[in-house]
């Protein structure tokens, strides 16, 4: 694979990591501070597929998510616990082991399972090559664990980190599935800011 696809790839791979602990560390600020490392990767997914498929279009939306995610998701995550002054999310609904296990499982298996099947989960071509398969696989995965977050979680705060890490892995399927579609930065730009407000 060549250098720069590789580099996307790896990107995806590490918001994997940045949804698993966003979801399972039990500080709100460690997990806000989680979620805005994995903004921060996917701005840098778009600027690098902005960059690999010369899309003009996917600079801007590569801009807005930095307004959007990096800045004013993460201020408010933040400001929500400074002006609250909570430091732990409540209890979940299971103890922090087992809930990183099952996490975890899900996560490699809801990846392997995608990355597999890439070809049957979208009609088109490129998911079939790469970074697109990687990308697709673990925006599926991304997908399940924000529902998994939202479902196991008494916290407010963890439901809305869960829902961000849905809107993540929606983006990230887009920009994976049409990459050099003109209309896919502006449906992102358009999910991105309606999400947001």
């Amino acid at each position: 694979m060549e250098q720069p696809l590789q580099f996307i790839a790896n990107l995806a791979l590490a918001m994997m990591l940045t949804a698993l602990a966003a979801v399972e560390l039990r500080s709100l600020k460690l997990a806000a501070y989680a979620y805005l490392a994995q903004a921060l990767l996917m701005v840098s997914i778009l600027l690098a597929v902005a960059y690999a498929t010369q899309s003009e279009w996917l600079l801007v939306w590569a801009l807005v998510a930095l307004i959007t995610k990096a800045g004013l998701i993460s201020w408010l995550l933040l400001s929500y616990i400074r002006r609250l002054g909570v430091g732990r999310e409540a209890p979940p609904f299971v103890d922090f082991a087992p809930s990183l296990l099952i996490a975890a499982a899900l996560m490699v298996g809801f990846y392997k399972l995608t990355h597999a099947q890439a070809l049957v989960l979208s009609p088109i071509g490129a998911p079939i090559v790469e970074p697109y398969r990687t990308n697709l696989a673990v925006a599926f995965t991304l997908f399940a664990l924000g529902l998994y977050g939202i479902i196991t979680r008494r916290d407010a705060f963890k439901a809305v980190i869960g829902m961000c890490l849905l809107e993540n892995g929606v983006h990230l399927s887009l920009v994976s599935l049409a990459p050099g579609m003109p209309e896919m930065p502006i449906i992102g730009l358009v999910t991105e800011v309606f999400i947001s407000v």
